[in-house]
């Protein structure tokens, strides 16, 4: 099978994206990496921790394997680490869109997304709720789903950045079923599952118990379920989180699907919080994720841990193969 051609984007450049891609050591991974930022910032870091990483030019990779790529987008404004500055939203922006289009181009195989600031790019005047939101823009897919996943763990979401008293009303028969046949088609695509069984959760605490703490899963959740049983997907649930969040209800479950942010994510996070990884369906090309933020109290201190950037990469190399495996023809 070719390598896979994998494109990673530095994110925040105040933030640890840059320390932490200059722990990489290409060797460790069957496939061509590129990065995406300024070349001389990243440099400079990688120096700056004594990291061993090298950064070529784009396309140079003959003249050293052992060195990462980059594809050079020259920061806005010289970037202290730690210190944000709205000044390079821009620039952070313009290194998400030039690594999705590379992909919707074939160029890559698929990309890897360091941690970005959204309260920066919003005070820049650009609206912004998230990569997930900004890459979904880009490839204008309808409906992308957030699947986390940490170790055996994998939840999806209904919602992802809504205030929680907007949650109960986007919880809709569309939006589940959008979501679950994204999920259960991208499970087999991209993650070789032939027949995964999801499991559900309710909204309300213990399931809205028959309707007297809230009747979203008897009115919604429930009949949508029972249409997508009927079209063949293996669906159970809904169940209440608080039980459907241990170890023997999760023993046959292939994916969970969460209502909301915050009621699938500190579960996963609690379960593999420096592993976890966060990849994006539901889109035309593959996107993986470090699953957690900028850490700017760490920037430029080597303290910052790669692990969950390294799984972030494994992942997305594993779903680049599979997808190669289930393309038409293959």
């Amino acid at each position: 099978m070719p390598e896979a051609r994998i494109v990673i984007t530095s994110g925040e450049p105040a933030g640890i994206g840059p320390d932490i891609i200059a722990r990489i050591d290409p060797g460790d991974f069957d496939a061509r990496l590129v990065v995406i930022g300024d070349h001389g910032m990243l440099r400079a870091r990688a120096e700056a921790l004594g990291t061993t990483t090298k950064f070529i030019t784009y396309a140079d990779r003959s003249a050293n394997t052992a060195a990462i790529e980059v594809i050079d987008l020259p920061l806005s404004k010289t970037c202290t680490p730690g210190q944000l500055d709205s000044a390079n939203a821009d620039y952070v922006l313009a290194i998400l869109e030039r690594a999705c289009r590379a992909c919707l181009g074939g160029e890559f195989d698929a990309m890897v997304t360091a941690p970005v600031q959204k309260e920066t790019i919003n005070r820049a005047g650009i609206p912004f709720s998230g990569h997930t939101e900004f890459l979904a823009e880009i490839c204008q897919a309808p409906r992308p789903v957030m699947l986390l996943i940490a170790d055996q763990l994998r939840v999806a979401l209904i919602t992802t950045h809504l205030p929680l008293r907007d949650v109960a009303d986007a919880i809709t028969p569309t939006a589940i079923r959008e979501v679950i046949e994204i999920l259960a088609r991208d499970l087999q695509d991209r993650f070789g599952l032939s027949s995964p069984h999801i499991k559900v959760c309710g909204l309300n605490p213990h399931a809205g118990e028959n309707g007297y703490l809230g009747r979203e899963e008897i009115e919604v959740i429930a009949p949508a379920l029972d249409a997508l049983k009927e079209s063949g997907i293996k669906l159970s649930g809904p169940y209440p989180a608080d039980t459907l969040f241990t170890p023997g209800m999760l023993a046959d479950a292939d994916a969970v699907v969460a209502m909301y942010h915050d009621q699938g994510l500190p579960v996963l996070k609690h379960v593999g919080f420096h592993n976890a990884v966060n990849t994006t369906l539901g889109l035309p090309v593959i996107r993986s994720s470090v699953d957690h933020g900028t850490a700017l109290d760490l920037a430029g201190s080597a303290l910052a841990r790669p692990d969950s950037l390294f799984a972030a990469i494994r992942s997305a190399i594993f779903q680049a193969q599979q997808k190669r495996l289930h393309a038409p023809g293959a």
